[in-house]
């Protein structure tokens, strides 16, 4: 009987683990500024944040300010990759971009090798806004879960 019972928490324990979800998000920065200034990099978080901890819930009575401290939520554990920009001094780098389309690509089947799908992608643009600004990024946010 302590078997069967022992049994039933394992496998009940084993059905608890195999549908949770977990969720990771690696994001690529590419930098658009003209004359190759800027710095490309693909982001992997390697900390957790529980989000919990710099969350405050405001209502109408109590909608006191969220006192969390900016500090506790910076990540200095990641993996940083580095990519190509879009641009150098002569102009958009085609080869650049097929550069970072192998880099990013190895990194997507990593992560599937490494047993995580492929959920969704985001992606947008802050582009440079003519002579005056010189500045922008295209992100792309690859949201993976198990």
């Amino acid at each position: 009987m302590k078997r069967i019972i022992c049994l039933v928490f394992l496998i009940t324990g084993a059905f608890m683990d195999a549908n949770a979800q977990q969720f990771k998000v690696i994001t690529s920065i590419e930098s658009i500024v003209p004359s190759g200034l800027g710095r490309s990099r693909i982001i992997d978080a390697n900390a957790d944040r529980d989000y919990k901890e710099f969350s405050s819930i405001q209502t109408e009575d109590d909608n006191t300010r969220n006192k969390s401290d900016r500090g506790d939520i910076r990540v200095k554990d990641f993996e940083e990759t580095k990519l190509l920009n879009f641009y150098n001094i002569a102009g958009i780098r085609f080869q650049n971009i097929a550069a970072n389309d192998a880099v990013i690509s190895s990194k997507l089947s990593a992560m599937a090798a490494d047993g995580w799908e492929l959920a969704f992608v985001t992606s947008s643009v802050e582009a440079d806004a003519g002579k005056q600004d010189g500045q922008g990024i295209f992100i792309t946010r690859y949201i993976f879960k198990k």
